[in-house]
């Protein structure tokens, strides 16, 4: 099989799962992002390995599942804030057992283990903040993580085409050689298009809003996309993994989105009125 057919094949599969899920409730939302979730947690310790780095794989990966878990619990009313403290108190159990392991750079362990949590489960932890409507009786509203990927999506595409067609100057050649300027613009204008489809059909936030959030994932997506290029020529990787095909890994595929959430949500919460 061509690597091109392997990429349409795990592609349309992987969209039609991500939108089938987001759409159908909020239990198929989470589900699926609970399983993205510590798979991903899993894949950023398992590269570390190859850095001589030694974090708490199995430990850290149950608690970045817990905090996905435990976030959207607490956000859908299920269960109290106080479950928070719980998942503080395991973290922290990571000093402790650090005492027996005898390992050569422990606090390196440690602090890789607390960055797994940050860097990858946090952020999905937090798109519970985007779906769950905690201003209008709890709803879920999974349009607006929807539109969020089709931004993200429409950025990618946009900035690959025009890259492809247009693109001489490099944008970040020390890290990622095939990005260029032409590419960011292209992939910034495809997504204003697409912001501005999403307001026509979900009307929970306005146009301006979809624009603006717009602008936030092409600038903060593009940066995350640059500093995981980053991690993983740090340790000398082409994929962060295999489990998709033609893909790459969890991180290769939701790299835009880690470090572009929580900015994001800081805009909604800060000045939308719309959650």
């Amino acid at each position: 099989m061509s690597n091109f057919l392997q990429r349409a094949i795990t592609g349309f599969f992987f969209v039609l799962i991500l939108i089938s899920a987001i759409l159908y409730s909020k239990y198929s939302y989470a589900c699926l992002f609970f399983i993205i979730t510590i798979l991903g947690v899993w894949e950023f310790y398992t590269l570390t390995i190859k850095d001589d780095v030694k974090p708490f794989r199995i430990l850290g990966t149950i608690i970045g599942g817990s905090l996905f878990l435990v976030t959207f619990l607490i956000i859908t009313q299920t269960i109290s804030f106080k479950f928070l403290i719980l998942l503080l108190i395991a973290s922290l159990l990571t000093f402790f057992a650090e005492l027996y392991r005898k390992q050569k750079d422990p606090f390196k362990n440690i602090a890789f283990t607390f960055l797994g949590l940050i860097y990858v489960a946090l952020p999905f932890s937090l798109l519970s903040l985007l779906v769950i409507d905690i201003q209008t009786g709890f709803l879920y509203r999974g349009e607006i993580l929807l539109g969020y990927f089709l931004i993200l999506w429409a950025n990618d595409t946009g900035a690959y085409l025009s890259g492809r067609w247009f693109g001489k100057n490099k944008l970040f050649e020390r890290i990622s050689p095939k990005k260029t300027w032409e590419g960011a613009m292209g992939g910034a204008l495809f997504s204003i298009g697409v912001a501005i489809l999403c307001s026509r059909f979900y009307l929970s936030i306005n146009l301006l809003d979809w624009i603006i959030i717009s602008i936030i994932i092409v600038i903060t997506g593009s940066l995350g996309d640059l500093v995981e290029s980053l991690f993983k020529r740090s340790i000398d990787v082409k994929d962060s993994g295999n489990i998709l095909p033609g893909h790459g890994g969890i991180l290769d595929r939701f790299d835009g989105l880690l470090l572009s959430v929580p900015f994001v949500l800081a805009y909604l919460i800060l000045f939308s009125s719309k959650v």
